[in-house]
């Protein structure tokens, strides 16, 4: 009885999902999807460091 309790509290990603602690649920069959999707986006991805003006110099 507690053990069916605290699965149905804690061990349910809808209630943290409900709660914010994650962002979205992924059936398992969207999940092949959803990963190729944000991988197209990343594919042309052109991450640019600002320049630096100082460096560290050795100690």
């Amino acid at each position: 009885m507690r053990i069916a309790e605290y699965e149905k509290r804690f061990a349910n990603p809808f209630v943290a999902a409900e709660r914010g602690y994650i962002d979205d649920v992924i059936p398992p069959r969207n999940t092949r999807r959803r990963i190729c999707r944000a991988l197209n986006m990343l594919r042309d991805k052109h991450v640019e460091n600002p320049w630096k003006k100082h460096d560290n110099i050795p100690l």
